[in-house]
């Protein structure tokens, strides 16, 4: 995206035109029986990364009070004319990590000017638009995303806007919020500086048992955006039935960002706890019933016994009551 004085004059003359239509030129022929659909794409020569095979995206780097220009083009490949609506929006990160647009622009977005907002494309067309891109005097250095979106017949493309603004950098990431439950280990990445990060993950858990987990870094399926705050989860399904584990996150990036955070988890079986438990009060329940009879039944045979031998003592009295009164009575006679 040139940024001299000629190069403004000549979009302010290329505005003045508008668009630049190009009819069958590079437009596909559609399948049959299926409806042809619209697309938007850097222009192949625009930028200042221009590519014969076409651009991914749009790259624009410039200092504060720059004003940058491109090009960005839409194929209509279809029968009839279509009317499309330009826009540049803001990028961000939904709170699970996958990129977005915001609704309300206040970055990127609202720094790019097409030269029509609202462009009518005939069939079998492409429409070649210039925009630019101003950045702010006050602007801050660093990656600025965004994206060039195309509104039409109900359906919304875009394509990423590269903005870097020169000046100094920083790589900074942070890993908070470790969290352990339900087989998985859960945590947030915070992006603290002003570059695009693509996040590597290292994970680690050390328990009283010995290693419980151990993954080499890999990198993360984000690109996290300066100042954007995720949360990710790691699945952990192998995890120990008994246990006091410490586990370690390690993230790094590009640009030298790196951190470290750990959590503690104990690992207690609590099913197979309370099926002792039950086991146990089970068996001490038929146990003190069993000692209850016992001694009931062994009280029972001793009173029996005691009735027995008071009996006995009782009868020998008697006789011998009888005897001695049988000696009494011979001695008096």
């Amino acid at each position: 995206m040139p940024s001299s004085p000629r190069a403004r004059a000549r979009l302010r003359a290329l505005c003045g035109a508008a668009v630049l239509l190009t009819a069958g030129a590079g437009v596909p022929a559609a399948a049959a029986g299926t409806a042809p659909a619209w697309s938007v794409s850097p222009s192949a020569g625009g930028g200042t990364r221009p590519a014969q095979d076409g651009r991914p995206y749009f790259y624009a780097e410039g200092v504060p009070g720059t004003v940058l220009q491109d090009e960005v083009a839409v194929t209509n490949p279809g029968s009839r004319p279509l009317t499309v609506r330009l826009r540049g929006a803001d990028a961000d990160n939904t709170g699970t990590g996958a990129l977005s647009l915001r609704t309300r622009s206040t970055d990127t977005g609202a720094w790019i000017t097409f030269a029509r907002r609202e462009v009518k494309i005939p069939a079998r067309t492409r429409a070649e638009v210039p925009f630019t891109v101003t950045v702010p005097a006050d602007a801050t250095p660093g990656d600025h995303p965004g994206a060039v979106v195309a509104s039409a017949n109900g359906r919304d493309s875009g394509v990423s806007v590269h903005l870097r603004v020169s000046g100094p950098t920083l790589s900074a990431l942070t890993v908070e919020r470790v969290r352990v439950a339900g087989g998985r280990i859960s945590y947030d990445l915070v992006n603290r500086g002003n570059t695009v990060l693509t996040p590597r993950l290292a994970v680690r858990a050390d328990g009283v048992l010995g290693r419980a987990l151990d993954r080499r870094p890999r990198t993360l399926p984000v690109e996290l955006l300066p100042g954007r705050r995720v949360t990710l989860s790691e699945p952990w399904k192998n995890a120990p039935a008994l246990d006091s584990v410490r586990v370690r996150l390690t993230v790094t990036a590009g640009g030298g960002a790196h951190d470290e955070a750990t959590a503690t988890k104990r690992f207690v079986p609590w099913a197979a706890v309370a099926g002792t438990c039950a086991v146990i009060l089970a068996a001490g329940g038929a146990i003190f019933w069993f000692v209850r009879r016992r001694r009931h039944a062994t009280g029972g045979h001793a009173e029996n016994g005691k009735n027995g031998k008071n009996g006995k003592n009782s009868e020998n009295g008697a006789n011998s009551g009888i005897h001695g009164s049988q000696e009494i009575q011979g001695s008096w006679s």
